[in-house]
């Protein structure tokens, strides 16, 4: 937990740093673009997350003893699509421009944007090459339940980031948006790849290069991961959809890629659960008995959705402050704290579903049924784009932020229903009335933050943290008392956590 949050608040930290070097120039707009382009062909040749197929061939391998052979499997699924990614990546440096003239319309507005966002994303692209290793070696270390590496490779990777952009600054005098970008590339390779490489090869993983197109383990892998690759959830296309239409507004996709990164930062806790959960419960699915497994989600789904119910409540009260004193300085004003908060309220209202529908998801990659999650994901995403248009007509950025929170809602919901028809995790599994008790501390902690908050009038970020300080632990007070005295289980669950992790 300690690495995953020092991971965390390294993110912040980056954000932070490239806000205060580009603001939300049209530089920032082009870097936080670039990225775009080298997600999509990730996603669409591995399924966008190799560990999670792996995990699920690799723990069944591991549990038959046939370790070797999921060795093997490996070296041959990292060969094939070294080679196969490895050519989609030179082609996608050809095709940059074209990408950005399509998908990020709005940049032709601004044609120097355009050309800086295209020269970015040539730089970007390598990289993928190191999240799919990493995906492949972290799925072995995942496997065995070792968990540390994947906590700390953000830490390197969000380093690397702004280690490229001080050196950037040093060697050129001015704020380089290059560097940052090249930072990003070689914190890919010595935090992602390399950490997860020294950790295979440690618990006995050897990666020997093999061609072998009738391998089972390959054959098994491409049959999983090809749903993955076909369709589209919208926990991937949120963010396509909303740089499309943000595009065409200054600042928007800076704006609201700093309120998502700031929001996720707790989402991370559901997406670390569910990765640490995968196998745990792809081992609960291969028994017999199915009952513990239903169990297992329904328990995780309502602790996480009910702690994500208390603390929406605080960041949505001390939107301001919170992303004030976070992002702002440098070139990064007052003045664009304000409409941050706007969005980063927003996509606060939506962590409980953010952090549900990463564990949903996952109790179908453990039961190797990738088809299922995949169909819906493409189903909801295309019911969606009219709801991202029609509000971002009406509502401006801000309408991209709640149609986000529409979307997530319908993904979370259909992926809760499909587990439930297929008799794999009962809805009426879930715990109502602790869920109910957490909303209702959430709604009363909600309402003394919310009057607090309208008392703060402050430009001092040192006068802001001192508030949000005070606020917090008011918040805690108050949650724990009215989940006390409504006979919550959750604060003797979460000190017994704490307790057992000292």
């Amino acid at each position: 937990m300690g690495a995953a949050t020092a991971s965390r608040l390294m993110g912040l930290v980056k954000t932070k740093y490239i806000a205060l070097l580009l603001g939300r120039s049209a530089a920032a707009d082009a870097f936080n673009a670039a990225f775009q382009l080298p997600d999509m062909v990730s996603y669409f040749l591995v399924g966008g997350a190799a560990s999670i197929t792996f995990v699920t061939i690799l723990t069944r391998y591991r549990e038959e003893g046939r370790e070797a052979e999921g060795q093997r499997a490996m070296s041959v699924i990292l060969t094939v699509m070294a080679l196969v990614l490895g050519g989609a990546v030179v082609l996608a440096e050809f095709a940059a421009p074209l990408y950005v003239r399509l998908l990020l319309h709005g940049f032709e507005s601004d044609p120097a944007k355009a050309a800086l966002c295209v020269h970015l994303t040539r730089i970007l692209l390598p990289a993928q090459l190191c999240f799919f290793a990493s995906g492949v070696f972290g799925a072995v270390l995942l496997v065995r339940r070792i968990f540390s590496v994947q906590a700390v490779t953000p830490l390197v990777y969000n380093g690397g980031i702004i280690l490229g952009g001080v050196l950037g600054v040093l060697l050129t005098r001015h704020a380089s948006v290059s560097s940052l970008a090249i930072g990003a590339v070689a914190g890919a390779f010595c935090g992602p790849f390399l950490l997860n490489a020294i950790g295979a090869h440690r618990v006995g993983m050897r990666f020997r290069p093999i061609l072998d197109w009738s391998n089972p383990g390959l054959r098994e892998w491409v049959r999983m991961s090809i749903p993955l690759m076909l369709g589209v959830s919208l926990v991937t296309a949120d963010n396509w959809i909303i740089n499309y239409f943000a595009s065409h507004v200054g600042g928007a996709i800076t704006l609201l890629t700093y309120a998502k990164t700031v929001f996720t930062a707790p989402v991370a806790l559901g997406q670390a659960a569910g990765a640490a959960s995968l196998p745990f419960l792809a081992s609960l699915f291969g028994k017999p008995d199915r009952a513990p497994f239903a169990r297992a989600v329904n328990s995780s789904v309502s602790r996480i959705f009910a702690f994500s119910l208390l603390l929406s409540a605080f960041m949505i009260a001390m939107a301001y402050p919170l992303v004030d004193v976070l992002v702002r300085g440098g070139a990064f004003h007052r003045a664009d704290s304000g409409t941050l908060a706007l969005y980063f309220g927003i996509f606060s209202i939506s962590l409980c579903l953010w952090s549900a529908q990463a564990l949903y998801a996952r109790a179908f990659y453990a039961a190797g049924n990738t088809i299922t999650p995949m169909v819906a994901g493409t189903l909801v995403t295309a019911a969606s784009i009219p709801v991202y248009w029609t509000l971002y007509r009406s509502m401006g950025p801000a309408g991209l932020a709640v149609a986000s929170d529409i979307g997530i809602f319908l993904q979370t919901s259909a992926l809760a229903v499909l587990l439930h028809r297929r008799r794999m995790v009962s809805l009426a599994g879930l715990e109502y009335a602790e869920l109910g008790r957490a909303l209702l501390a959430a709604l009363v902690s909600f309402a003394a933050l919310y009057g607090i908050r309208s008392l703060i009038h402050t430009t001092s970020r040192l006068h802001e943290l001192a508030w949000l300080a005070g606020t917090a632990v008011v918040w805690l007070a108050i949650s724990l008392l009215v989940l006390r005295l409504s006979g919550s289980s959750l604060p003797s669950q979460l000190l017994g956590r704490v307790a057992r992790r000292a």
